[in-house]
């Protein structure tokens, strides 16, 4: 059987009230970004779903490549037919026998949208599903756990059948959430991180902070790889900032004590991001802290660092394990590209005994020695290096381009 249309579903668009048409057009627009590469297609929106037309193209990489979408609940490989009923249970027997290899169960779910369709819904079920019995050999009905189910829909556009569904990514449609700035380090946690907020719909930016020579450059195409990586959920491109951090690590080292360095470097990272957020149009700043890893993400950390902004901190991946997190990070491809063994800026000059339960007035009373903290971070913020990049893009060509 050559399936001719992929039915697209929302997830959670269908409970955004007033906000449901702008959220359907968002998810729409990065559908057809997103399908771009594949010319044939045909797509057109409707109020609870997306039908993409194949006109013969595989469906395997439209549907792989549709998984990485936010806002999608499910792709449905469907078969159309004309409004009428016996036309109708012609395409179901198709798409049961395409589907029904080794089970033995199926239902038919029948939904009539167009109610000039002088079947309904239950009628609909039994007509299609007798047809399907009487036609078949060895099978029965299960209503309540189905090897198969034959979603048959009736629409104004014509009948769509299906028997075999993907699973979306979920969420909400990317640019429905405003912008973050993502910290994004080069371990394992803060790529995830990035995932997670861009699926609430948030849009996001990347900050690094990169301390040459004491940080290699391999170290930072480390982390332009792991920006391409996420670029696959971005709905286009994501601007990743890298920030010099050098010489602002150095005076850390030299004028802080150095069971507080961490905590300082950690208050620094915050202030730069907060300018960096405000020249961008972000409303929040996204992290991959997790609670007690390490001796920056204790509690007391945590509050003792995030005194020096207003701004919001999300923190998607804070209560999770580590395997958890290690388990998204494979799903999502950015594990193997974290785990390259290159350092970032936060292992250098670390602390044999850092503080686990610092004092948030000790840290500004420390922080008080380097009496051109502010002259600093305005040099960093100003000498920013910012790169875009582009799903379908190489890293090679992104640099390329900066030339």
């Amino acid at each position: 059987m050559i399936y001719d249309h992929l039915v697209v579903r929302y997830g959670e668009l269908s409970l955004k009230g007033k906000n449901r048409r702008h959220f359907e057009s968002q998810l729409f627009e990065t559908v057809k970004r997103k399908m771009r590469p594949f010319q044939e297609l045909n797509m057109s929106k409707h109020f609870d779903r997306i039908v993409i037309e194949l006109n013969g193209q595989s469906y395997e990489p439209i549907v792989k490549s549709l998984q990485d979408i936010f806002g999608i609940h499910s792709i449905s490989l469907a078969v159309r037919s004309e409004n009428d009923l016996e036309a109708i249970q012609k395409a179901a027997l198709i798409a049961l026998n395409e589907a029904m290899e080794g089970k033995k169960t199926f239902k038919v779910t029948g939904k009539r949208s167009l109610k000039s369709f002088p079947v309904n819904s239950m009628q609909l079920n039994q007509e299609v599903g007798g047809y399907l019995l009487r036609n078949t050999e060895g099978l029965t009905v299960d209503v309540h756990n189905p090897d198969v189910n034959v979603k048959v829909e009736v629409k104004d556009t014509g009948t769509y059948i299906s028997s075999k569904s993907f699973e979306g990514a979920g969420g909400l449609p990317i640019g429905v959430g405003g912008k973050a700035m993502l910290m994004l380090s080069g371990g394992i946690d803060s790529p995830v991180a990035g995932y997670l907020t861009m699926k609430r719909g948030v849009r996001i930016e990347g900050v690094h902070f990169h301390s040459p020579p004491f940080t290699s450059e391999r170290a930072k195409q480390k982390v332009v790889d792991l920006t391409q990586e996420l670029t696959r959920y971005s709905g286009g491109k994501i601007k990743l900032h890298v920030v010099p951090f050098t010489k602002i690590q150095q005076t850390i080292k030299d004028k802080i004590p150095s069971s507080y360095s961490m905590t300082i470097m950690r208050r620094v990272m915050l202030r730069i991001t907060e300018r960096l957020a405000e020249n961008n149009h972000a409303m929040a700043i996204a992290n991959g802290e997790n609670l007690g890893q390490v001796a920056s993400q204790t509690m007391h950390s945590m509050y003792a660092i995030n005194e020096v902004t207003n701004m919001p901190i999300l923190r998607p991946v804070i209560t999770m394990d580590k395997q958890e997190i290690m388990n998204l990070s494979h799903k999502i491809g950015t594990y193997e590209i974290s785990i390259r063994p290159y350092e970032d800026c936060c292992t250098i000059f670390l602390p044999s005994a850092p503080k686990t339960k610092p004092k948030r007035e000790k840290a500004i009373r420390f922080e008080q020695n380097i009496e051109n903290l502010e002259e600093l971070i305005e040099e960093a913020v100003n000498d920013v290096e910012t790169l875009i990049l582009e799903e379908g893009k190489s890293t090679d060509e992104t640099f390329d381009d900066l030339l």
